[in-house]
């Protein structure tokens, strides 16, 4: 099975996140799985994929745009406080490149701040359909998970976010 996860990340948040949903795929003995960075995520790595998840920040209650980007780039404390993919293209910019596909099933996630949604909003909504709209067949609702107001991940994220992804697998299993 064939699993590529993309991801964008200003603070690294969403990156690790990635990897960790990475790692709990591996785990289950899926050995073909990628997590890349939108720069990376080519439409001939999408091609075949059995399960692709997207995942972003949220940036002024969505998916981040150019603007939303760069004044993350400018707000950063330091330089080495970025992602290293950060100044690069978002989800908006991959999604305008994925092609068409029939019925891949997807999952979308995001992080945000620890706060009510109907506040911060929830890049995942955006994501998923986007998802739809290219023909993916969502297996999940989109999902959040929280940083803090300096960005930091909460604790016991990393382990939720491998326990989704385990619960994707399962859902794929029995479909």
């Amino acid at each position: 099975m064939k699993t590529v996860i993309v991801y964008e990340s200003m603070y690294g948040n969403t990156r690790a996140l990635a990897e960790h949903i990475a790692a709990a795929v591996r785990r289950t003995g899926e050995v073909d799985v990628a997590a890349v960075a939108v720069a990376d995520a080519t439409p001939e790595l999408i091609t075949g994929a059995d399960l692709v998840i997207v995942g972003g920040p949220t940036h002024v209650h969505g998916m981040s745009w150019s603007t939303t980007r760069r004044s993350a780039v400018e707000e950063a404390d330091t330089p080495d406080s970025l992602d290293p993919d950060a100044e690069g293209p978002g989800l908006r910019d991959w999604f305008h490149q994925v092609d068409r596909v029939h019925d891949t099933p997807a999952a979308a996630f995001d992080t945000r701040i620890d706060a009510n949604p109907a506040f911060t909003g929830r890049a995942s909504v955006g994501i998923s359909r986007r998802l739809r709209h290219h023909g993916f067949r969502e297996i999940a609702e989109p999902e959040s998970f929280l940083v803090d107001k300096e960005s930091h991940l909460l604790a016991g994220e990393e382990d939720r976010a491998e326990q989704w992804a385990r619960s994707l697998l399962d859902r794929l299993r029995q479909a």
